[in-house]
């Protein structure tokens, strides 16, 4: 969909307008689940960070202010990081990343197929079998929250600087040394797994 159309799918959203919400949740429901899938690395989980994202987009959507051409997208992606990192915050001596929860799908279910009875516990099996991308999900879990971030906006997301700074609200520099450091330590952690 072009910018202009989002622009307008906004601006009616803004105005109580349901039906032009639920277009702009059918546009951006997959790249918010698949981000934040490759956060969490747990399905259930990613499904109700990505609706508790959606639900407080609508009920902050008044107050959303249109800037750059990706301004909608930057700021569900960055509604989406708050939603993860507060997970993160709440359950930090609970969580571990192990192969019993990594539960990762081939795709990313479309919203009209996130019903109980999707295909996931198939897509969970061949995922696994993915090894390399289980190892390095398991060491970046490792990396400081901010490290996360950067790295799974930059590489899986394919988000350039700019837009990763508009995400996170932050300068140039900062999100640069954050990619720098964090690839350093992932470096670091998978030569050591690979040692062991």
């Amino acid at each position: 969909m072009e910018s202009y159309e989002i622009k307008k799918l906004v601006d009616k959203a803004q105005k109580q307008d349901r039906d032009s919400f639920g277009r702009l949740f059918d546009e951006y429901y997959k790249p918010i689940f698949g981000y934040v899938l490759k956060r969490v690395a747990n399905v259930d989980l990613a499904q109700d960070l990505t609706s508790e994202t959606f639900f407080k987009a609508l009920k902050y959507l008044p107050k959303f202010e249109w800037r750059t051409e990706n301004s909608f997208a930057n700021w569900l992606f960055r509604i989406a990081t708050n939603e993860i990192n507060l997970h993160f915050r709440k359950w930090r001596n609970t969580l571990s990343i192990n192969d019993e929860n990594l539960n990762l799908p081939d795709r990313i279910p479309a919203p009209e197929e996130t019903l109980p009875d999707y295909e996931i516990i198939q897509a969970q099996t061949k995922l696994e079998r993915k090894e390399t991308y289980i190892k390095v999900q398991k060491e970046m879990a490792k990396l400081k929250t901010e490290y996360q971030t950067v790295l799974t906006l930059k590489y899986f997301e394919k988000k350039k600087i700019e837009e990763i700074c508009q995400i996170l609200k932050k300068p140039e520099g900062t999100v640069k040394s954050w990619i720098h450091r964090g690839m350093e330590n992932l470096r670091k952690l998978l030569e050591q797994n690979a040692t062991i």
